[in-house]
């Protein structure tokens, strides 16, 4: 995805509101970093917490990024909720200001290169960056007036629980602000959320406080922490989520029906950023003869491998579904059409060489090989302007290449 020339930066296509909104709260944040750079005073031992906190959200985030991609696309025109605050807010409490300032960038531009593929939003990700060090300044300063010698009885709940509340409010209100701002066609409550998405806010402000005491008090039990917050982010998040995306029980991979939503995201996405989407519709070849011959728990395990095979190709945040029968789809964000084409001549080659052992219906064990798939393309915006023709367009290039042979690939007209 190019965004070369500044001009044509999407952030200019902001009305001048948006734009003096966005400029405030980032000129705000500037100072803040620029302030505290000067007047607080960082201890050693501040150093040793900042890179405890570092290396337990880089891991956090990379153990998580999976789940959090189709979270970052399911909430678009919300206020996204994640568990970054148990890093942030253990930060406000027990890091200066400046080093809280270098945990959120490089949370941040971590979860740029690897969460989000640098497809997001750049301008939007920098703002989301200034609202979280907006908070935590605050959340630090009332902090200390409160209780400057830490955690220390009823005090030191008072002031955990004020900076908490003002550290969630501060960011919520300004992210909140800027995305009723800049959707004024839709309705204000869609811009405030679940209410479901801020109890996550909340947990993740708990669990902050308490992995600063561990830091403070036992620091080696640290890590037993992380793997509670991962426990946490996998076993809450992820069921949520794979419910909601109605998964298809025999691949493992998302129904045609949540496939559509996300098609429909991203090409909203792919549109307001000037970007591509690329879309592949996938059919294996001769899937009724493997029925026929071998049963359907033998074809039922044949597109489970076909499935797994079709996600080991294709990047981590791109879309693979069910369509039905022995037929998928893969949505492929910011790519050209030469990249769709190549991309499909690659899951094409990994079927032909795939090699799949079943049981017959006798019970003998059979493999199956020489597996073919006739792929269509289509690539937004060269074929289509919106969602159903693009689909029926890379649905007619897979006729195509049935009807050129089978095993080969059709990329639309354009």
């Amino acid at each position: 995805m190019r965004r070369v020339d500044p001009r044509r930066w999407k952030l200019w296509s902001l009305s001048l509101p948006v734009l003096t909104y966005i400029a405030v709260v980032e000129v705000a944040a500037t100072l803040v970093v620029v302030a505290t750079a000067r007047l607080t005073p960082v201890e050693v031992l501040s150093w040793t917490w900042f890179g405890m906190l570092a290396i337990g959200s880089v891991v956090h985030l990379e153990a998580a990024r999976g789940i959090e991609r189709i979270r970052e696309i399911a909430t678009e025109g919300s206020p996204y909720a994640d568990m970054k605050s148990v890093w942030f807010f253990a930060g406000v409490l027990v890091l200066p200001i400046p080093l809280l300032v270098a945990l959120i960038s490089i949370t941040f531009a971590h979860a740029w290169f690897r969460v989000y593929g640098r497809r997001a939003l750049l301008y939007r990700k920098l703002f989301s960056a200034c609202t979280v060090i907006l908070a935590c300044a605050v959340g630090k300063s009332v902090f200390l007036a409160i209780a400057p010698t830490f955690l220390d009885g009823p005090r030191g709940l008072i002031a955990v629980l004020v900076s908490g509340f003002l550290y969630w409010l501060v960011n919520y209100a300004l992210v909140v602000g800027a995305i009723i701002m800049t959707n004024l066609d839709k309705p204000r409550r869609a811009a405030f959320g679940h209410p479901s998405d801020q109890l996550i806010i909340a947990a993740s402000i708990g669990l902050g406080c308490g992995l600063a005491l561990i830091m403070t008090s036992h620091p080696w039990l640290s890590p037993l922490l992380l793997v509670t917050v991962l426990a946490l982010h996998m076993g809450l998040l992820l069921p949520q989520f794979r419910m909601a995306a109605r998964t298809d029980a025999k691949t493992g991979l998302v129904d045609a029906t949540f496939w559509h939503e996300v098609a429909a995201r991203e090409l909203v996405r792919a549109r307001r950023i000037s970007s591509t989407l690329g879309i592949l519709i996938l059919d294996l070849d001769h899937f009724k003869q493997i029925n026929d011959t071998y049963g359907h728990l033998a074809g039922d395990k044949v597109l489970r491998v076909v499935a797994d095979t079709i996600k080991s190709v294709v990047r981590t945040y791109d879309m693979v579904g069910r369509f039905g029968g022995e037929e998928f789809a893969v949505l492929l964000p910011g790519v050209t059409t030469d990249e769709a084409r190549t991309t499909a001549e690659r899951i094409r080659f990994e079927i032909s060489s795939l090699s799949v052992a079943v049981t017959d219906r006798s019970g003998v064990e059979r493999r199956i090989t020489n597996f073919t798939a006739s792929i269509g393309a289509a690539v937004f915006p060269d074929t289509a302007g919106e969602l159903s023709p693009l689909l029926l367009a890379a649905d007619e290039a897979l006729y195509q290449a049935k009807d050129g042979g089978r095993d080969r690939t059709e990329i639309a007209a354009i």
